[in-house]
């Protein structure tokens, strides 16, 4: 008899409050938002929650959602999270995966970050080399063959007339060893990416950049085929007001980038035929 009384209460009270009330009840949507540093980062998945753990609140307050952050460590894992659709949003570098995302798994564009990436074509201090055109016939650094900074080098060259194929090219493991090569005169000229910790302090040690390459989209960040292109937007908004606030600026400083770019998308879509991949 009492719990008859409770239930009947119960649903006196929900009547009262309408339907709505039941809705407001329910738990909040999850989603789970797949991060890739690639091969150069040295976070453990602690420290890479930690450091997205603004960008996934920014992201939850668009989607009305809590998002979890998840650190794939491995490519495969990347890859595997995409294609069986575990992933719900994905922000990875190398670009390749992203682009795969959109391509192989339906995966839906949201944004790319600033600044853009780029092989620089690189020359030790004293080289008489000037010019790309220079390049060819030239021993050539560049990092491990099947790397995305590798391929995105050898379409660039490819562009300027040098196939690396026919070229007296040197593979290495990292994208510091191609400095390496050229200090020690084992290479003459290297192709590195712009945004590699090598690049961005070439210059300042006296090395020379003989050529930057056509920008691609650097980071980009794609969504499930399941959010909907209202929610795609809503995204979209929030990660471009990010400059416009001191905790905005700091969830970019957070992750390394100056701001996101929402323009990008025909560069994705074309970045793996550019790519020959």
């Amino acid at each position: 008899m009492l719990r008859d009384l409770m239930a009947l209460a119960f649903v006196s009270a929900a009547g009262l409050l309408g339907p709505g009330a039941a809705q407001a009840q329910a738990p909040a949507q999850q989603l789970v938002l797949g991060i890739s540093e690639g091969t150069s980062g040295g976070l453990d998945h602690a420290q890479v929650i930690a450091k997205y753990q603004g960008l996934a609140e920014v992201i939850g307050k668009a989607m009305k959602a809590k998002v979890s952050v998840v650190f794939a460590r491995e490519f495969k894992q990347l890859e595997e999270g995409m294609q069986t659709g575990r992933f719900d949003l994905v922000m990875a570098r190398p670009s390749d995966y992203p682009a795969r995302g959109m391509r192989d798994y339906g995966y839906s564009y949201i944004a790319s970050t600033k600044p853009d990436g780029q092989c620089f074509i690189i020359a030790p201090k004293g080289s008489d080399l000037k010019t790309i055109d220079d390049v060819k016939g030239k021993r050539i650094a560049l990092p491990e063959q099947i790397a995305y900074m590798s391929r995105f080098c050898a379409a660039e060259l490819r562009d300027k007339g040098i196939l690396v194929g026919k070229e007296n090219v040197q593979f290495v493991r990292e994208q510091a060893a191609v400095g390496f090569y050229l200090d020690n005169k084992f290479a003459d000229v290297g192709g590195v990416a712009s945004y590699s910790g090598i690049a961005k302090k070439w210059e300042k040690d006296g090395g020379r950049i003989l050529h930057k390459s056509v920008p691609q989209p650097y980071f980009p960040m794609v969504a499930h085929k399941r959010i909907k292109p209202e929610q795609l937007k809503a995204i979209q908004e929030e990660l471009l007001a990010l400059p416009a606030s001191d905790a905005g600026k700091d969830v970019l400083k957070r992750i390394g980038v100056e701001q996101f770019d929402t323009t990008s998308e025909p560069r994705m879509r074309e970045l793996l035929k550019w790519l020959n991949i």
